[in-house]
């Protein structure tokens, strides 16, 4: 080796056999598959043992000792010895000091590439079943807030202009509904997956007798894979994972900006928890959406999570290649980060402080009851809609010009703009008559959007 290569210094001083190493080992991350891992050999030794393919005495002690190094990790951790590369050579080494010669014999009739294919199966379906359970929170947490505000009034948006007045429970709901198909999503995701790929072996089965409809089940899979190669090289039911993943981070991230939005002194629809918000160092006035904001930029890491594992396996031949140790990290930052993504919205949700008055004052000021007022000309004088539109632009204009509201312009100047209008007219210019007036499957009216909590609570139970 050269002197004047500086690359072996440091934890490279080995030289190459060093670099190896580290390049080769996945204990620093897939040591999170251990519970896993164990459930898996689990029934694996219990199916061989059935089988008479490993005998009796053996395969109980297999099983005891699988139990003491369960306990030995829970308490203690796995420890990262590099040497013993992945999270399958740790435990087998374990067991061995816990058993001695025995353990041998549980790798019989399996390879490391189902044995991982599986313990990733397993480990992906119980993200989903927590992502499941964090995503029924946060709809609680949303559904409660819109029944509170069913008929809290508010401006809505095109384009960030103020468009027609809405209920603050509608706006709400609506992320209920994107959570809701996230949740479909998920749900989805996990019956696709829901194969086991045990008795793969190394992509062309195994000679031993096995019962793979007997590990399946005991792991709680809908049956066994049906073809050895690509169940061992499959990982789509990752990137599907992390597909619904970053579509719900997305959402997250929608709600985060408009909370971001809300609590500027502009809008001042909403003050945030001191919780979920923080302090700046230098202006004490100041308290900066941190959380949302972080919500925010999560869903861009997520998103990369996905363009990740999408990247990796885009040219994989058939069966395993090395690249698929890959897989792995960036599941597990995905998981970490939605899970901390829907906790903290679901926490802005709950304890943010509404400012409702404020809400009602912009979308009174913004002439949101236009279309209101377009439709009263259709519906009560029989003007076509492109004709009622332009009356309405000029009842606008002349309510900019006096500087009131579209239903504090006076009777005369909205019958010298035409003369089809008439005092009725005032029964829809106001907000509150506006919401209600939208009772349409889907509407804003307070009262639909009490149904359509119903309806929601009742999908959750």
């Amino acid at each position: 080796m050269s002197d004047s290569n500086q690359m072996w210094g440091g934890r490279f001083a080995e030289g190459p056999a060093a670099v190896m190493r580290e390049i080769n080992a996945s204990i620093p991350f897939d040591k999170r598959m251990w519970r896993q891992d164990i459930r898996g050999s689990q029934a694996h030794v219990a199916m061989l043992a059935k089988q008479g393919i490993v005998a009796g005495d053996d395969a109980e002690a297999i099983a005891r000792g699988l139990d003491q190094v369960a306990a030995h990790y829970d308490a203690e951790g796995v420890t990262e010895d590099l040497a013993l590369e992945d999270i399958h050579m740790q435990t087998e080494a374990r067991l061995a000091e816990a058993i001695g010669p025995a353990a041998g014999r549980l790798h019989t009739a399996r390879s490391r590439n189902d044995q991982v294919a599986t313990d990733f199966r397993l480990w992906v379906r119980d993200a989903i079943d927590e992502t499941l359970a964090a995503l029924a929170a946060f709809q609680c947490a949303l559904l409660d807030r819109a029944e509170e505000h069913a008929a809290s009034v508010m401006p809505g948006f095109t384009h960030l202009q103020s468009a027609q007045p809405v209920t603050l429970g509608h706006h709400l709901m609506a992320y209920v509904e994107m959570a809701r198909r996230d949740v479909g999503r998920f749900a989805d995701a996990r019956a696709r997956m829901n194969l086991s790929p045990l008795g793969s072996a190394a992509l062309a089965g195994t000679g031993f007798p096995v019962d793979r409809h007997a590990t399946a089940a005991a792991l709680g899979f809908d049956g066994p894979t049906r073809n050895s190669l690509d169940a061992v090289s499959d990982r789509d039911f990752a990137i599907e994972y992390l597909t619904c993943a970053a579509q719900c981070a997305l959402h997250l991230s929608r709600l985060a900006e408009e909370f971001v939005l809300w609590a500027s002194q502009p809008f001042g629809f909403v003050s945030l928890s001191d919780q979920w918000s923080t302090g700046s160092s230098i202006m004490p006035q100041k308290r900066n959406p941190d959380a949302a904001e972080l919500v925010r930029g999560h869903a861009g890491r997520i998103t990369g999570c996905l363009v990740s594992l999408m990247v990796t396996m885009k040219g994989l031949p058939l069966a395993y290649s090395k690249d698929m140790q890959d897989d792995k990290p960036p599941v597990f930052e995905c998981h970490d980060l939605l899970g901390l993504c829907l906790a903290a919205m679901t926490g802005m949700v709950e304890s943010a402080t509404f400012r409702i008055e404020r809400m009602r004052a912009v979308a009174e000021s913004g002439f949101a009851t236009a279309t209101d007022l377009a439709d009263w000309l259709v519906r009560e004088a029989g003007v076509p809609f492109r004709e009622a539109h332009h009356i309405t632009g000029r009842a606008v204009a002349r309510a900019e010009a006096l500087g009131v509201r579209l239903d504090q312009v006076p009777i005369d100047d909205l019958t010298a703009i035409d003369a089809r209008v008439n005092a009725g007219v005032y029964s829809v210019l106001s907000v509150d008559a506006s919401v209600s007036s939208r009772t349409s499957f889907g509407g804003t009216a307070p009262d639909n959007v009490r149904a359509a909590i119903r309806e929601a609570r009742e999908a959750l139970a």
